[in-house]
């Protein structure tokens, strides 16, 4: 998990709020975490090869929860082709091996902005 820690020590020096929650978490379990904790963005580190199935769970858990706003993107060893399925199943961004994380915190900057939420 040492990418996944250094990505968020870079997002939280970035002035974003991190919640790590650890390894091996199963697709219910994040979408449980990122809904109780109002979250703005899942971001994922996959490494395992499970990334066609893990993360379309993720984004269908999200979308079945009431919180398809939730922004999923993903870094680690996903192929090109496997990246314009993701697409197509709701991740937003997957970045690959040796991503510079001035990259990364940009493109969360950009891109992630903050949820409308229900009174």
């Amino acid at each position: 998990d040492r990418g996944a820690k250094v990505v968020a020590r870079a997002l939280r020096d970035a002035g974003h709020e991190v919640i790590y929650t650890g390894l091996r978490q199963t697709p219910e379990m994040i979408v449980r975490a990122a809904v109780d904790e109002d979250v703005d963005a899942v971001g994922l580190s996959i490494l395992s090869g499970a990334h066609g199935t893990l993360l379309p769970r993720v984004a269908a858990g999200l979308a079945a929860a009431g919180a398809s706003d939730v922004v999923v993107f993903a870094g680690g060893i996903i192929p090109e082709d496997d990246v314009v399925a993701l697409a197509g199943q709701g991740v937003r961004k997957v970045f690959g091996p040796g991503t510079k994380l001035a990259e990364i915190t940009a493109w969360v900057a950009a891109e992630i902005k903050p949820r409308t939420r229900a009174a």
